[in-house]
Order: C-alpha cells, then sequence, then structure tokens
C-alpha cells in the first residue's frame, strides 16, 4: 500500500477546519484525504480525482458510505471541468508523485527492478506507452525526452538514444535497463535512473499536466484558501516555486501568500519508515486576494 509523504506536515500546513471543502487533485490511495476528512467530517463538500482506474476504484470502495465525488481523470483535465462549473475550495492538495502501487506492482512496469512489458501508463485507458515510446519514437525524440525530462548531457543522451535504437524492438524494463547498463556501469544510483524518468514524465505528460493545472489553483481557492504542492524532482519544483512567486509577487495585488518560506522536507522518523519520501518538497500558499 502507498504511504503518504509528508503527511503530518500536509495536515499541519492546510490546518482543516471542521466543515471545511476539500479538493485532492491526486487522491491516490486516500492517505492525505483520510487525516484531511477526519477533521472536516465534510465529506460532500470533498472532491477526490485520480487517473489510476486502480487507485479510483479503491477509492470508491473505501468511501462507499460517505460518497465523496471521486473523478476517474488525469488532474489537469478534472480542474478545468470544477472551474467551469464554479466550484470553490477551502484546501487544495496534488501530489505530483508517482504512487508506490504503481511502482510496485510488476504488469505496471515503472520499474527497472521489475522485467515486465513496458508500460508506465498512470492512465491505462491511454494508448501511449513506455513500449511505443522507446521503440517507435526516433532518436532524435528520444534525444529531446532525456535531456529534458531526465536531465541527462547532451552526449550521453545521444549515446543512449542511439544504443536503444539499435537494439529494437525492446520489450520490457529489464532488457531497457541492461541496454543502459552496458553503455554506463555503475554510480551511486542506477543508471537507467533518469531514462526512466524522462520516459515515464513523456507517457504521462507530467510537465504539461502541472504547468496547466497550476493557473488553475487560484480560480479554485476559495478566499482565505490553502493549497499545498508536493514534488519530487527539480523539473516538477521548478514549476511549483515559479508558479507560487508569480502569483504572490504582486504586492497588494497578489492571490496568494506563500506559507513555506522553504520546502518542507521529511523528517527522519519518516525517511527510516518511507525512503521515498526523500525527495518529496511540500510548499503551501493562501488564497489573498479575489481576481
Amino acid at each position: 500500500m502507498h504511504e503518504s509523504v509528508l503527511l503530518n506536515e500536509v495536515v499541519s500546513y492546510l490546518a482543516p477546519q471542521p466543515g471545511e471543502s476539500y479538493l485532492d487533485l491526486t487522491a491516490g490511495y486516500g492517505g492525505h484525504a483520510d487525516k484531511i476528512l477526519e477533521v472536516t467530517q465534510n465529506y460532500k463538500g470533498a472532491v477526490l480525482v485520480d487517473r489510476d482506474q486502480n487507485a479510483v476504484e479503491y477509492l470508491r470502495a473505501k468511501y462507499q458510505e460517505v460518497k465523496p465525488e471521486i473523478m476517474h481523470e488525469d488532474f489537469y483535465s478534472a480542474a478545468l471541468r470544477l472551474v467551469e462549473s464554479g466550484k470553490k475550495f477551502d484546501m487544495i492538495l496534488a501530489d505530483f508523485g508517482v504512487s508506490s502501487p504503481q511502482l510496485d506492482q510488476e504488469k505496471r512496469g515503472f520499474s527497472f527492478a521489475l522485467d515486465s512489458r513496458l508500460d508506465m501508463r498512470m492512465d491505462e485507458r491511454q494508448k501511449l506507452d513506455g513500449w511505443r515510446v522507446v521503440n517507435k519514437w526516433s532518436e532524435r525524440d528520444l534525444v529531446e525526452i532525456f535531456v529534458a525530462y531526465g536531465e541527462e548531457r547532451m552526449g550521453r543522451a545521444k549515446l543512449l538514444a542511439k544504443e536503444i535504437v539499435h537494439n529494437r524492438p525492446i520489450e520490457t524494463t529489464g532488457e531497457l535497463a541492461e541496454i543502459i547498463k552496458r553503455k554506463s556501469g555503475y554510480g551511486k544510483k542506477h543508471p537507467a535512473t533518469q531514462v526512466f524518468q524522462a520516459i515515464r514524465i513523456a507517457v504521462n505528460d507530467e510537465l504539461g499536466q502541472i504547468q496547466k493545472t497550476l493557473p488553475l489553483i487560484t480560480k479554485l481557492l476559495a478566499l482565505g484558501g490553502r493549497v499545498g504542492l508536493i514534488s519530487f524532482h527539480s523539473l516538477e519544483d521548478r514549476l511549483v516555486k515559479n508558479y507560487l512567486a508569480e502569483a504572490s509577487g504582486q504586492g497588494m495585488e497578489s492571490e496568494l501568500r506563500i506559507l513555506t518560506r522553504k520546502p518542507v522536507i521529511a523528517g527522519q522518523n519518516e525517511l527510516v519508515n518511507n525512503p521515498r519520501a526523500r525527495s518529496a518538497k511540500l510548499r503551501v500558499a493562501e488564497k489573498t486576494a479575489v481576481k
């Protein structure tokens, strides 16, 4: 089961109150939602969003009696629809990380630690998957995503893209990881880590989703509402940081006030129990003006 990162910190900064409304744009298996809704008891005023069918089915079973609204959509599509409907929330949370079940279930094809068909789709309804990226995209396109999304050096990105194209078809995560390892050797982390990140981001349009969703946050927040945004790597965090700086940097005209001077990170106790929290960063802001 997925362990929600920075759980206590999220509850502390969002400071839920009885009766308040809540939007979880990446609800997953309900770890953050559980703690928030325990306080608010406003299940009818809660909207839980996820694009993973497994998570949605779990949430529907978990909350079948209290029935918050559950949306099986990517968070941008859900946010856009909620804006169009005029909904406002006292609290919004978005955790942009990959869930543990996605990484740990062999059939999902996210991890090189498990040899399975290349997939990496968060929403299994979509056509684009990791296999198609690895086997059908041009060498030039692979180089571009390895640099832009995997933050690989250009020379190494070209080397790896050429090797991948030369070894096609590549069917499994294990095959891909082995091809990369042959050209890399080992360092502090597995040499395939950044390439797998790049492919996963491309498959799920992760950065595009974040970029399009962030400007909708202020439209969804009620005055005095709080938003928490959790990122896991520098590409995500840069988008979040820049958005918050822009929305809070207009003096009296600012729509948001940042509540976290620095990003909040996991403490040692959490890292012992959940090592995947080591790269999580939480940034929180409050809605201060209506535009």
